[in-house]
C-alpha cells in the first residue's frame, strides 16, 4: 500500500513539475544601442509586446536599451558569454559575429533603398546559413539609415577626407584595413567615447546616420556633412540558438513574423527618419555640402578602384561576387 501511495505521489509530483515547466516563462534579454524612444527603440518595444501577445505571456522580450551594457562590441561579448540571449546591432557590430556582414556595407557602392533591398534580400539567406553553424539565429533584418560623413571642417573631395582623423568603432581591423587601404587616417574608438573623441580632438569626422547624430547632438561639433551615402547602416537582431530552442515550437513562426514585420516597416521609417534629422540639424546650425555631378564621379571612381581589394580580406569572396552580380542587376532592372 506504502509502495503504491509512493508512486502515486511521485507520479503526481513529475506530473506537477512538468505543467509549471509548460508554463514557465522564457525570457530574453537583450541589448542594443539604440536609444530608448528614438524609431529603433519603439520598434523593438513593439516586437516585446506583439510578442506578449502572441504567446499569452509565455516568452517575454526583455530590452536592455541605449546602450547601458556597452557599445555594440561589448554586446556582443556578452552575447558570446552567455549573459544576455540577443542583441540587436547595426552594421558596425554586425561583422563581429560573421564578416559575411560587411558585404552589405561596402562604401559606396549602394546609391538607392531599392539597390540595397534588392541585393541584401537575396544574400540574406546564405548569411542566416552561415550564422546558424555559429549557434546563432537572424530573427529580423531592418536599417538604421544611411550614412553620410559629419566633419568639423568641409569635405568635398576623397582628398579632404584623407587629410581628417576618421572615426570608426572599435573591434573590426579588417574594415580598417580597408579604409586604410583608401589612406585615410583611422582611429577607432567604440561609439560610447565617439562624441569624448570629437570634443577632445582625437577625431574630426565620422561617418553616421544623420538620426544618430541629431540624438547624441555630435553634429553640434561636427557640424558639417557630405551630401553623399558612404554607405547603408543595415540592422539585424541575432539571438543564440541554444535560447530560440527554449521557445515552444508552436510559437516560433508567429514570434518570426512579428519580427521581421517590424524590421520591414523600420527600412522605410529609417530612411525617413534620416532625411527629417538633416533638415532638423540644418535649422540648427548644420552646413550640408551638396556635390556637383562630377565631385560625385571622383567619389564613385575612387571606391570602383578599391572594390577588387575587397573581395576576400573584408568581403567573403563567394559572397562579394554575388553582391556584385545582384548589384549590377538592380541597376539594370532600374
Amino acid at each position: 500500500m506504502r509502495q503504491r501511495l509512493a508512486t502515486w505521489l511521485s507520479t503526481m509530483l513529475v506530473g506537477m513539475a512538468l505543467a509549471v515547466a509548460a508554463d514557465a516563462q522564457v525570457v530574453i534579454k537583450l541589448g542594443t544601442i539604440a536609444p530608448e524612444g528614438s524609431v529603433w527603440g519603439d520598434a523593438l518595444q513593439r516586437i516585446a509586446q506583439a510578442w506578449k501577445e502572441a504567446s499569452g505571456g509565455k516568452v517575454e522580450l526583455r530590452i536592455f536599451a541605449g546602450g547601458v551594457l556597452g557599445g555594440e562590441d561589448e554586446l556582443v561579448r556578452k552575447l558570446q558569454r552567455r549573459v544576455i540571449d540577443g542583441v540587436t546591432l547595426s552594421g558596425s557590430g554586425l561583422p563581429t559575429l560573421d564578416r559575411s556582414f560587411e558585404c552589405l556595407s561596402i562604401p559606396l557602392l549602394f546609391e538607392s533603398g531599392d539597390e540595397l533591398d534588392y541585393v541584401r534580400d537575396r544574400i540574406a539567406p546564405v548569411i542566416e546559413r552561415r550564422l546558424e553553424a555559429k549557434g546563432f539565429v537572424v530573427l529580423n533584418w531592418a536599417i538604421a539609415g544611411w550614412v553620410n560623413i559629419f566633419s568639423k571642417e568641409p569635405i568635398r573631395l576623397p582628398e579632404d577626407l584623407r587629410r581628417a582623423r576618421f572615426w570608426m568603432t572599435s573591434g573590426s581591423p579588417e574594415t580598417e584595413k580597408v579604409y586604410k587601404a583608401f589612406g585615410i587616417q583611422v582611429v577607432p574608438l567604440p561609439v560610447t567615447d565617439l562624441m569624448t573623441g570629437l570634443q577632445t580632438g582625437l577625431i574630426d569626422a565620422m561617418a553616421a546616420p544623420p538620426l544618430y547624430a541629431l540624438l547624441d547632438r555630435s553634429f553640434q561639433v561636427a557640424d558639417n556633412m557630405l551630401d553623399i551615402h558612404w554607405g547603408a547602416l543595415n540592422a539585424a537582431t541575432v539571438v543564440r540558438a541554444d535560447t530560440w530552442a527554449r521557445v515552444p515550437a508552436e510559437l516560433r513562426p508567429r514570434l518570426i513574423e512579428a519580427a521581421r514585420r517590424e524590421g520591414v516597416a523600420m527600412r522605410d521609417v529609417g530612411r525617413k527618419a534620416g532625411e527629417d534629422a538633416i533638415r532638423e540639424m540644418q535649422k540648427r546650425g548644420l552646413a550640408v555640402a551638396v556635390l556637383t555631378e562630377a565631385e560625385r564621379a571622383r567619389w564613385r571612381e575612387e571606391a570602383m578602384q578599391a572594390y577588387p581589394g575587397l573581395r576576400g580580406p573584408y568581403c567573403p569572396a563567394e559572397l562579394y561576387d554575388d553582391v556584385m552580380r545582384f548589384h549590377a542587376e538592380s541597376r539594370r532592372a532600374r
